[in-house]
């Protein structure tokens, strides 16, 4: 009898683990990033952070799993509008993670829209992104902001007077950021002596760097991605144009010094973060466990796409886990107060889906990106 008994124990402590197994959850969230094309350095840094975050807290606090779901828009608008709508219709996620540009987020916003799933970017910071929906957010600053303290920095700590600025015409990021720049600069009492614009396949900047020498401005404001301006630099250098390139936070990747050389040395941007200012108890976490993954300290990419996936997670466990609906999802996010991520305090607008929160300068100095000051909203 004895032996029965132990016998049916077994079974049903057997059965009880199979049933556990089998009730495991997943929550579905899409991620749509450029792993591959002219971005790719920003979505594969990115997926760097996101990943590590996941590693870091793998579950919602009911036990459901975290699944994500990868899709590379190849930093293209078309790529971005069918990924985010596969994902939806066919992977049939919860909320998506994307997409890097502002021009990129844009295509993909309607859908998101269109099928109320909350999309959260990491790093769009062109205010359209955002305007007029209910279902598009973000946990980074957006580029009136970014613009403003641009324009002081370059006003009240280095006394320019004169700016000329370039705009990359096809992007709704560099446009955007340009024209807050120009507002909060001449606000300031500066002068914007020149505008000078240009395309994404532009690899001759010739004829713009002729214009600029006759202007001679004294700083050249450049809201563009890492590319475009490590090849400017590179040309307006060897052109004879010494003046200070001021940029946003498009800048910052590795790969703006890899191609630039000693051509931007001394660039300075507008960010999101800095590993010498992390402030909060999972910044610091973060980076620690970053440097021993990686061997290096993440950049505003990482950092941001870490945040955007534990902004989202805090959201899930907010709208009750594995039975959340995306509507309660986006709810949660866009009531986001006082969280303590990597890049710093979020706290997201509930009415606008924007994040308030600070802007960090950094420069290439000695062929490394060395942080400069940290400028509250």
């Amino acid at each position: 009898m004895k032996r029965l008994l132990n016998a049916l124990v077994a079974v049903l402590i057997g059965l009880t683990f199979l049933s556990t197994t089998a009730m495991a959850k997943e929550i579905k969230v899409g991620v749509v990033w450029p792993m591959t094309g002219l971005v790719a350095a920003f979505g594969q840094s990115a997926w760097k952070g996101a990943k590590l975050a996941q590693s870091m807290e793998p579950k919602a606090k009911d036990g459901s799993k975290i699944k994500l779901i990868l899709l590379d828009n190849k930093g293209m608008k078309v790529e971005t509008a069918n990924a985010v709508s596969k994902l939806i219709t066919d992977y049939h996620v919860k909320a998506v993670i994307g997409a890097i540009t502002s021009s990129n987020t844009l295509a993909g916003a309607p859908i998101a829209e269109k099928y109320h799933i909350p999309m959260l970017t990491s790093s769009a910071t062109n205010p359209l992104v955002t305007k007029g929906k209910k279902f598009i957010s973000r946990v980074c600053f957006i580029d009136p902001f970014q613009g403003e303290v641009a324009a002081k920095y370059l006003r009240k700590k280095l006394h320019k007077k004169t700016a000329v600025v370039m705009i990359e015409r096809d992007q709704d990021y560099s446009v955007g950021l340009a024209h807050a720049f120009i507002k909060a600069f001449k606000k300031l009492g500066g002068k914007i002596v020149g505008v000078e614009f240009f395309q994404s396949t532009d690899q001759d900047y010739s004829a713009q760097i002729a214009d600029i020498k006759t202007k001679n401005p004294q700083v050249i404001y450049m809201p563009s991605y890492y590319q475009e301006i490590s090849l400017f630099c590179r040309q307006a250098r060897q052109y004879g144009l010494n003046q200070l390139v001021m940029a946003g936070d498009g800048a910052e990747a590795d790969a703006l010094i890899k191609i630039g050389g000693k051509a931007v040395e001394g660039v300075t941007f507008t960010t999101h973060y800095d590993p010498h200012a992390a402030a909060t108890p999972l910044s610091k976490k973060f980076l620690k466990l970053f440097r021993a993954k990686y061997h290096e300290d993440p950049d505003a990419m990482a950092a941001l796409g870490a945040d955007a996936y534990f902004v989202l997670l805090h959201a899930i466990n907010k709208a009750g886990g594995y039975r959340a609906t995306p509507a309660k999802i986006n709810y949660w996010i866009r009531h986001t107060k006082g969280f303590k991520g990597v890049t710093g305090v979020i706290t997201i607008n509930p009415k606008t889906g924007n994040a308030i929160k600070s802007a960090v300068i950094r420069k290439v100095e000695n062929g490394k990106f060395v942080y400069v000051t940290t400028v509250n909203p």
